[in-house]
C-alpha cells in the first residue's frame, strides 16, 4: 500500500489518479489503433473515448454517492468538490455505475453521429480492459476495493493505517484489486486477439459484458463491502454490483446473438 507516490512541492501524486490518468491516456491510444484496425473513424471514435471517459467518471461518482447518500447529507457539496482533507481530487467512484454512465452516454453520442454501434464499441472494449488493469493497481496501492479476510495463499496484510486493517485487523485479507488486475490484462489481450484472429462485428463488445458478468460473479464472494451495498432479496444478501453484472451479462448475450459477419462501417 502506497497511496501517495512522490510530492512535487506541496502537492502529492496519489497512486490511484495516476494510474486512472494513464489508463485513460494509453485507452485513446488504443482506440485509435483498433478504429484503424476496424476500418473505422478514429477522430470519431477517439472522441467517442473522451465521451465514455466523462461520463464514466460521472457515473462511477454518482453510483458511489447513491450508495453512501448518509456520508454527505451534513456537505452535500463534497459531492463535486476537489479539494477535501487538504487534498486535491474526488474520493470514491463505483466501477459498475462508471461503465453504465459511459455506455449510456455512448450510444447516444453513436446515435447522434450515425455511427455503427457494435463495430464502434468493439474498437473501444480492449481499451477498457486495459483501464481495468491498470487502475486496479491503483487500488491496490491506494488500499480501497479490499477482499475479505482469508488463510489462503494469496492473502495480504494491509498497514494499520488502511481501511483494511480497521475492519480485519492483523488478518490477512484477499488482494482483490491485484485479481481484478489480472483479470483485466487478460480481458485486454483476449479482446485484442478476437479483433485480429476471430473478428465479427459485435463479438469483442459482447464478449466483454459477459466477461464482466462472469467476473463479476466470482470476485463478490472475496470482496468486503459495506452495509450499504447489499440489499435483501428473497432472503438472499446481495450485492447492487450482482444486479449491475446481470444487466451486463444481458447486453453482452444481446450483442453476440445479434453479430454480423460483415466488418467496418458498414456493419450494425
Amino acid at each position: 500500500m502506497c497511496p501517495e507516490l512522490f510530492h512535487i512541492g506541496d502537492f502529492a501524486v496519489r497512486a490511484y489518479g495516476l494510474t486512472l490518468a494513464l489508463s485513460f491516456l494509453v485507452g485513446l491510444s488504443l482506440i485509435r489503433r483498433e478504429a484503424r484496425h476496424l476500418g473505422l473513424d478514429p477522430e470519431a471514435l477517439v472522441n467517442l473515448g473522451f465521451v465514455l471517459i466523462i461520463f464514466g467518471v460521472l457515473g462511477g461518482r454518482l453510483g458511489y454517492v447513491l450508495y453512501h447518500l448518509s456520508d454527505f447529507a451534513d456537505r452535500p457539496l463534497d459531492v463535486i468538490n476537489p479539494f477535501q482533507s487538504g487534498q486535491f481530487g474526488i474520493a470514491g467512484l463505483n466501477l459498475q455505475g462508471g461503465m453504465i454512465g459511459g455506455f449510456l452516454a455512448g450510444l447516444i453520442y453513436l446515435r447522434l453521429k450515425s455511427l455503427p454501434l457494435a463495430a464502434s464499441l468493439d474498437a473501444v472494449v480492449p481499451a477498457v480492459g486495459f483501464g481495468i488493469f491498470l487502475s486496479r493497481i491503483g487500488c491496490y496501492l491506494n488500499g480501497c476495493c479490499f477482499g475479505t479476510s482469508t488463510e489462503g495463499p494469496f492473502g495480504v496484510h494491509f498497514p494499520v493505517s488502511s481501511p483494511a486493517h480497521a475492519i480485519f485487523g492483523a488478518s490477512a485479507v484477499h488482494p482483490t484489486q491485484l485479481y481484478s488486475s489480472a483479470y483485466g490484462l487478460l480481458l485486454f489481450l483476449g479482446l485484442m486477439w478476437v479483433n485480429r484472429r476471430w473478428y465479427r462485428v459485435g463479438r469483442s463488445v459482447g464478449l466483454f459484458f459477459v466477461a464482466e458478468a462472469a467476473f463479476r460473479l466470482l470476485i463478490e464472494p472475496l470482496r468486503y463491502y459495506e452495509e450499504a451495498m447489499w440489499l435483501q432479496i428473497a432472503g438472499v444478501g446481495i450485492t447492487y454490483n450482482v444486479l449491475a453484472g446481470t444487466l451486463m451479462f444481458l447486453i453482452g448475450l444481446y450483442f453476440l446473438l445479434k453479430g454480423s459477419p460483415d466488418r467496418g462501417k458498414t456493419a450494425w
